[in-house]
C-alpha cells in the first residue's frame, strides 16, 4: 500500500516508512488511468528520497479536478439519526425505506475547488441549529468505475435543515467549507472490515464528543456503491465517493466556531480540521 500526500511543495509517496517526492505527478492522470497503481509505481521509480511528512503539516486534499459525491443511510446509526431529524416533518419513512432498498441514496457533495484538506478551516451554516461532522471512509474511483484508493472524508451537515424537509438536502450538505478530505490517498488494498473509525471533537482545549464505529457496520459494499454512482453517468477523470457515516452526535450537540475535529481511520491516518 502507498500513501500519497499532496502538499504545496509537491506530491509525496510513502511506502513502508520511506518517503519520495514525485516530480510532476498528476492526480488527474492517476484517477483517469485504468491502472492507477502502475501510474504511482512508475512515478516512484523516478522519485527522490525525502523526509516523512509531519502529521501536523497542512495538506491539500488528494484530488485535482474530481467531483466528490456521497452516499447516505448506509449505517444503521445513520438511518436512526435521519429518522430522528425528520420526525414531525413526515419524511422519516423515506430514510427507513432507503436503508433497506436496493438503490442507495447518492448525492453530489462538492466540486474540487470547494474541498478542504487536512489542517484547513471548515465551515458551518449560520442558519443551522444542529450542525455536525460526519466521518466517512471515502473511495477513490477511476474513470472505469473501479475503486483503487481510500481517504478520510468529513461530510459536514446541517441536519436540522435536511430534517425540516428532504428537498433542503442540497442546502444542508453543500455550503462553504462543508467538505474535507485527507490527509492522504491510500492506494492499494482497502482497510480491513474491522478497521476502526474514530471521531473526537475539542472545544476550548477540552474533549466534548467521542464517537466510534467500524467498517463492518457499513451495509453496502464498495463496488456496489461505485456501480450505482457510475450507472448512467461518466467521470472521465474519476471521482470520490463518501460511503456514509456511523457516528452522529445527537440533536443536543451543535458545532461552534473554534471546534477542532479529529477523524481517524486505521491504515489511513487522521484528518484534522477546525471550524472557522
Amino acid at each position: 500500500m502507498i500513501q500519497l500526500y499532496r502538499t504545496e511543495e509537491g506530491v509525496l509517496a510513502v511506502r513502508q516508512g520511506e518517503a519520495l517526492v514525485l516530480a510532476n505527478f498528476s492526480f488527474d492522470a492517476l484517477y483517469a488511468s485504468v491502472e492507477p497503481m502502475m501510474v504511482v509505481e512508475e512515478a516512484m521509480r523516478q522519485g527522490r528520497p525525502t523526509a516523512l511528512p509531519d502529521s501536523g503539516q497542512p495538506m491539500l486534499p488528494p484530488l485535482e479536478s474530481q467531483e466528490v459525491w456521497a452516499a447516505g443511510v448506509t449505517y444503521f446509526r445513520s438511518r436512526v439519526a435521519r429518522m430522528e431529524e425528520s420526525e414531525g416533518a413526515g419524511a422519516d419513512r423515506f430514510y427507513d425505506q432507503v436503508y433497506a432498498a436496493e438503490r442507495p441514496e447518492l448525492f453530489f457533495k462538492a466540486s474540487a475547488a470547494r474541498v478542504r484538506g487536512h489542517g484547513a478551516a471548515v465551515g458551518i451554516r449560520r442558519d443551522s441549529r444542529w450542525s455536525v461532522p460526519e466521518p466517512e471512509l471515502t473511495l477513490a474511483i477511476n474513470a472505469a468505475g473501479a475503486v483503487f484508493g481510500f481517504t478520510i472524508g468529513n461530510d459536514l451537515s446541517a441536519r436540522d435543515i435536511e430534517g425540516e424537509n428532504p428537498l433542503y438536502l442540497p442546502q444542508a450538505k453543500m455550503y462553504r467549507g462543508s467538505c474535507a478530505l485527507g490527509p492522504c490517498l491510500l492506494v492499494g488494498s482497502a482497510p480491513g472490515p474491522r478497521a476502526a473509525i474514530d471521531l473526537s471533537i475539542e472545544r476550548a482545549g477540552s474533549e466534548i464528543f467521542v464517537g466510534h464505529t467500524a467498517l463492518d457496520q457499513l451495509k453496502r459494499g464498495f463496488a456496489e456503491l461505485a456501480g450505482w454512482l457510475f450507472r448512467e453517468e461518466d467521470f472521465p477523470l474519476g471521482c470520490l465517493l463518501m460511503t456514509g457515516t456511523g457516528i452522529v452526535p445527537d440533536s443536543s450537540f451543535h458545532l461552534q466556531s473554534g471546534d477542532r475535529m479529529r477523524i481517524a481511520i486505521e491504515g489511513i491516518g487522521e484528518l484534522v480540521n477546525q471550524v472557522a
